[in-house]
């Protein structure tokens, strides 16, 4: 199983992790992080597969990826 970590205070809301992955397991959130941003969330980690395209793709960095 692989599975995503998003640092919501380096994620500014820009979206790109939602377009790069291909299961379109990462969305935006509703709510605001504290720097008033609204982040991306990582749903559904049993179809993860590791592939780490949103990763790559986050200008900020916020991104960290498990691959058991």
């Amino acid at each position: 199983m692989s599975y995503i970590i998003i640092d919501e205070t380096r994620c500014k809301g820009c979206g790109l992790c939602t377009i790069a992955c291909p299961k379109k397991l990462v969305s935006m959130s509703e709510n605001p992080n504290s720097m008033g941003y609204t982040v991306a969330i990582f749903t559904g980690p049993e179809k993860c597969t590791g592939c780490m395209l949103c990763a790559e793709m986050c200008p900020d960095v916020a991104i960290t990826v498990f691959k058991e």
